[in-house]
């Protein structure tokens, strides 16, 4: 069956190239110029990926991926201007998976979609299946992907989900950036550290009483992060 993405740009030439580039590789396109109009179309439709660019009218890729992250854990990549390193960061602290810069190499956005569906193909962090798993206030449901924090039901992204879960399910053992880098994201995935920092720090603010001093998700100076039981 054909992946269905969404592209989203407010510049039609751009968005013309990407879309015939893609359909090449017989994925099914669609195209949204606002971010008004790429929000109902991701409500109405199931896509594989979502490319969002940061700069709209109407709504900005900011606020379509906070408002999607309400409903939906569809992969987004979004598109950033190249000297703004702030972007890519409030990108991932959205919700964003993903970032590419702009001017962008068409073969390097069909790679990084490419992989984003090869990974949630193959599911790369192995969960637990044994149902539910309490750690104080902290429930997970791993059959269901459902987390829980003082019987209150906890939004996660996919790739907060997964982060969690491969700490969750090693207790004590700690995990460098790029460790984490190369099991939640795979080995092809081309961003930086930077990526598990905000995920890990966005993760906190969901699931930790206090997100300055965590329960359950702690840094090991120098070395990565933990999961302490």
């Amino acid at each position: 069956m054909a992946k269905k993405i969404l592209v989203v740009d407010d510049e039609k030439l751009i968005v013309k190239g990407i879309k015939f580039s893609l359909m090449q590789d017989d994925m099914d396109v669609d195209c949204a110029y606002d971010g008004e109009e790429a929000l109902n179309m991701i409500k109405e439709k199931d896509y594989d990926v979502v490319l969002l660019d940061v700069m709209l009218p109407v709504l900005s890729g900011f606020e379509v991926c906070q408002a999607v992250r309400e409903f939906s854990d569809v992969p987004i990549i979004m598109l950033t201007a190249k000297s703004d390193d702030m972007d890519k960061i409030l990108g991932l602290e959205y919700g964003a998976d993903d970032y590419i810069t702009k001017p962008f190499n068409i073969l390097e956005v069909k790679a990084r979609i490419k992989a984003i569906i090869r990974r949630n193909q193959k599911g790369e962090v192995k969960k637990d299946t044994g149902s539910l798993v309490v750690y104080g206030e902290l429930k997970v449901d791993f059959s269901g992907r459902n987390v829980y924090v003082h019987d209150k039901y906890i939004n996660l992204t996919a790739k907060e989900f997964d982060l969690l879960s491969l700490l969750m399910n090693n207790p004590g053992k700690v995990y460098s950036r790029e460790n984490l880098l190369n099991i939640v994201w795979g080995y092809d995935y081309l961003g930086d550290a930077r990526t598990v920092d905000v995920h890990v720090r966005r993760l906190r603010e969901k699931i930790e009483d206090v997100p300055g001093n965590p329960d359950y998700i702690h840094t090991k100076w120098g070395v990565g992060y933990y999961f302490k039981a």
